[in-house]
């Protein structure tokens, strides 16, 4: 069995855990940073989704090292790509010209991009980095996470890391459960939590966000590309939930913030699908255009389905048995299967004919062979029971107009980050529709990072102290970063200070040299402008 004696642990190296490593290794520390896939960067390359950002990221709204990450994936299609001149002269270069994002990419590049960031400290060790790792078990004593079991899923061994900071940057929280920190999973009501959109009734544990096993296509309209049959087909092609328009694989679904009905094709026409002008779904998260090269030297754009027809919200992955999540997501991916299926052989076209057989599987941007993402994409996490929990009426803009409270987010004196975006909850496993509401431009407290007990874990992801409406806006690809980076350099600050974390945010001189320390040698953004601040989104 082998061991690491380490003194910051990172499990899981989606966006978060990469930030949280990279502000833990400029900051002089010994890092170990895990993660189950073969890639990392999470969300933005394993589950394949293209960023998320507020209309302010070029200029600000996240940290230095978050525009770095931006600013290396245009350098990447600049240096590496042939593209046309007026491609390569533009400053603000969307790879894919996706309308989601101002920067849609490949997964690949990020991938390539996270590596060259984290470069120059794996030469001498500083940094050690386990992929194909899960973890499984964990060693407390008290109040203190003193080690992690690892397992390698290639060779089934395991590997124990010992460390005198763990954070949590898994996807799901894992190590919440494994090391039995305090947490809540799924719905809180809203006699727990006072927020507007709470459940009435009780909490629901089991009512979580969809999840979506992602895929990427793309289309030579000559070629017939149509999969196997997927096993799932049939349940799927007949599936109508009673709070949708119709039946799920079609072109209908609903407008997330109205819940009213409406039509949107894959193709207004076929010239969109080769790189023309277009705001329907193959243009929507977009990753690849060829509109950026000489005419002819790529035959097809690529994009990214990651749409309402492939959420999946019949049973939810966490809380309930090993069996019982596995299940879950092998159906995950037979509902993505049988979408792709759909769209090949039955989809009305929008010139009038049926299907099509030209969209082809493009597992291979993906690092897959059957064209689906490397990992589901998760929406929502176990979250930490924690010193400050954000709740709606912190940033909801109904929420806070109804409680009387000014317009703008709440100001935290423990501020560590900013983000911005609606709260956004998918369809979720408890039968409930989208709750899409209008909020304000937020802060990250530090609070929400600080667990109620547990004094060397902290969270790194999406498993922070808000709640199942909250997470909503704070699960985003910025906002993860900077909750990652904020964690990492926590735990830094921490070990050369030698004093936990709970002392930092408590103390109010610790605060203001951490505060200092995040905005002038991380770069980091801790508060809106005014005007910013009580912008409703």
């Amino acid at each position: 069995m082998r061991s690491y004696d380490t003194e910051i642990l990172v499990v899981g190296g989606g966006l978060g855990g990469v930030a949280a490593a990279l502000a833990a290794l400029r900051l002089g520390r010994r890092v170990v940073l895990t993660e189950d896939s073969d890639w990392l960067g999470g969300q933005l390359t394993s589950q394949a989704v293209p960023p998320d950002e507020h209309p302010w990221i070029e200029d600000g709204g996240g940290t230095r090292s978050y525009r770095e990450l931006r600013n290396g994936i245009r350098d990447y299609y600049r240096s590496n790509y042939p593209l046309n001149d007026d491609a390569r002269a533009s400053a603000l270069l969307n790879p894919g010209a996706g309308s989601v994002s101002a920067l849609c990419h490949e997964p690949r590049v990020a991938v390539a991009v996270i590596d060259e960031m984290l470069a120059p400290y794996r030469a001498d060790q500083q940094l050690r980095v386990l992929t194909g790792h899960r973890p499984r078990a964990a060693q407390t004593d008290g109040d203190t996470v003193e080690s992690i079991t690892l397992q390698d899923a290639t060779s089934g061994d395991e590997v124990i890391v010992s460390a005198d900071y763990v954070l949590d940057a898994t996807e799901l929280g894992d190590l919440l459960e494994l090391a039995g920190v305090e947490h809540v999973i799924g719905a809180e009501s809203r006699a727990q939590t006072g927020e507007l959109h709470a459940l009435d009734g009780p909490a629901e544990p089991l009512d979580q966000q969809g999840v979506t096993w992602c895929f990427a296509v793309d289309y030579l309209p000559d070629g017939d590309h149509t999969i196997d049959r997927p096993q799932g087909y049939d349940f799927w092609r007949s599936y109508t939930p009673d709070f949708w328009p119709g039946p799920l694989l079609s072109w209908e679904d609903l407008e997330p913030r109205t819940l009213e009905p409406k039509l949107q094709s894959i193709f207004s026409d076929d010239t969109t699908a080769r790189g023309g002008p277009g705001r329907n779904r193959w243009v929507y998260r977009r990753m690849f255009t060829i509109a950026h090269y000489e005419p002819g030297r790529y035959a097809s754009d690529i994009t990214l389905v990651n749409w309402p027809e492939n959420d999946y919200w019949l049973g939810p992955i966490v809380g309930v048995s090993a069996a019982e999540a596995e299940q879950n997501l092998l159906a995950s991916r037979q509902l993505s299967l049988s979408l792709l299926y759909w769209m090949q052989t039955e989809a009305p076209r929008h010139d009038g004919g049926t299907g099509y057989p030209g969209l082809r599987p493009r597992g291979d941007v993906l690092g897959t062979a059957d064209g689906l993402a490397m990992r589901p994409y998760i929406r929502e996490s176990r979250r930490i029971r924690a010193e400050l929990t954000v709740l709606e009426q912190h940033v909801g803009r109904q929420a806070r107009a109804e409680a009387g409270l000014p317009a703008g987010s709440e100001i935290y004196p423990d501020t560590v980050g900013v983000g911005s975006y609606r709260i956004d909850l998918h369809p979720s496993t408890g039968g409930r529709n989208y709750v899409d509401i209008s909020c304000y431009p937020f802060q990250i407290p530090l609070g929400a990072l600080i667990p109620e007990r547990v004094e060397n874990l902290l969270p790194a992801n999406k498993n922070i102290g808000t709640t199942h409406i909250t997470n909503g806006c704070y699960r985003l690809h910025p906002v993860e970063w900077n909750i990652g980076e904020a964690a990492g350099a926590l735990a830094a600050y921490s070990l050369a200070n030698g004093c936990t974390p709970r002392k930092v945010r408590n103390d109010t001189q610790l605060l203001d040299d951490f505060q200092h320390l995040l905005r002038g040698r991380l770069g980091f953004q801790l508060e809106w402008t005014h005007a910013i601040r009580t912008t409703p989104r």
